[in-house]
């Protein structure tokens, strides 16, 4: 065991501080450009060779800097672990406490307890590079329609504190109608004070452009969707009420390989739809919230499927009935619920042999590729 370099890693834009160990001690430090990797690793390749090391251990924590140092050091032959910064040890000494040096020191530790005491790292799940740039036109589609939504109450609130009154037949939800819009431009361009007039424009200006971005996004999520990757998926997917092409997508994307859940219980941990547990001594276990860890773009879409699943699906509605009881309180409740189990039937899905045999047999396949 003393034969493997171990290294604790923190990781920025400009530099990359590394606590580098063969065995106990604090190790020893060593600062890099980011940009350099190269460089790095070759130093660690001959600091390991001149300790005698047979095996080395290197752990960051992930962020924006995405995968590429995995890659880089994968590639290298090292062995590498990208962990999730919400699963690290953090006291509020440390929380107040906090530099590069000490984080790359923690991280260290992580990689020391799990080389010498065999203790679990908690390492996230590194998706290809296929899978990663998938994710890329999906997670922006859900961006452009976050930021349309919020140009669209602002455009309102703008309205109210006008005091314009909007038409009755104005749109009320999803994409507004060309005439909602039009009449929009038409108050823009004339009636209102200067400052009024010029935010409204500047505001209908810049939906319309979203919603450019938006309908073209579509376009290529829905031939990504039928390429061979994830046409067979996809396809199963969009049999389910309540699911729709970005929701399906979405699904597929973020969570990548589907057979990496051993059960149902994982999947939905890693959700975070998954209760919080409170138990300790005589305590009985209580369940809490649900924990919300896990990729929050998919329990979005799931939240957004399961009302759909509502609306035109009875059983899904019996569901969300038995749940609720009839109580108001207990709506929220019980669309989380929904998102579970909606959840857990897609991955059923998604992987079901027998399906795919029933829509081999079911030839009309339009009703199922339709955007």
């Amino acid at each position: 065991m003393n034969k493997v370099t171990m290294i604790g890693c923190d990781l920025h834009d400009v530099s990359t501080v590394l606590r580098v160990a063969v065995g106990l001690g604090e190790g020893v430090r060593k600062v890099f450009p980011t940009s350099k990797a190269d460089e790095m690793i070759a130093w660690i390749k001959t600091f390991s060779r001149q300790q005698g090391g047979e095996r080395i251990v290197f752990a960051y924590e992930a962020s924006g800097q995405g995968f590429g140092l995995y890659d880089d050091l994968t590639e290298a032959g090292i062995e590498c672990y990208v962990l999730a910064p919400t699963h690290l040890p953090h006291t509020a000494h440390q929380r107040k406490n906090k530099d590069d040096d000490k984080d790359a020191l923690m991280i260290l530790e992580e990689v020391r307890a799990h080389v010498l005491a065999g203790r679990k790292l908690p390492a996230v799940w590194v998706p290809d590079l296929a899978t990663r740039d998938d994710r890329e036109a999906v997670r922006l589609r859900l961006q452009l329609g976050e930021e349309r939504t919020r140009i669209k109450n602002q455009i309102r609130n703008l309205a109210k504190r006008g005091r314009l009154v909007i038409p009755v037949w104005f749109t009320k939800s999803g994409e507004w109608s060309r005439r909602s819009v039009q009449w929009l431009q038409e108050m823009a361009g004339g009636g209102l004070p200067p400052g009024l007039r010029t935010v409204l424009g500047t505001l209908v200006n810049v939906y319309e452009e979203l919603c450019r971005q938006m309908k073209r996004l579509d376009k290529a999520i829905l031939e990504l969707a039928r390429s061979d990757r994830y046409a067979q998926r996809f396809r199963k997917l969009k049999l389910m009420p309540g699911v729709g092409t970005l929701s399906a997508m979405v699904f597929l994307t973020e969570i990548g390989d589907l057979d990496r859940f051993a059960n149902r219980r994982q999947l939905a941990a890693y959700l975070g739809l998954a209760p919080a547990a409170h138990g300790s001594g005589n305590t009985n276990d209580r369940k809490g919230h649900i924990t919300r860890q896990g990729p929050a773009r998919v329990r979005h879409v799931l939240c957004q499927a399961a009302w759909a699943a509502l609306r035109c699906s009875e059983w899904w509605k019996d569901q969300f009935n038995k749940v609720k009881r009839g109580s108001p309180k207990r709506a929220k409740v019980a669309i989380v619920a929904i998102m579970r189990r909606l959840a857990i039937a897609m991955w059923h899905t998604a992987r079901s042999p027998e399906i795919d045999r029933l829509i081999e047999e079911w030839t009309p396949q339009s009703a199922c590729l339709s955007p």
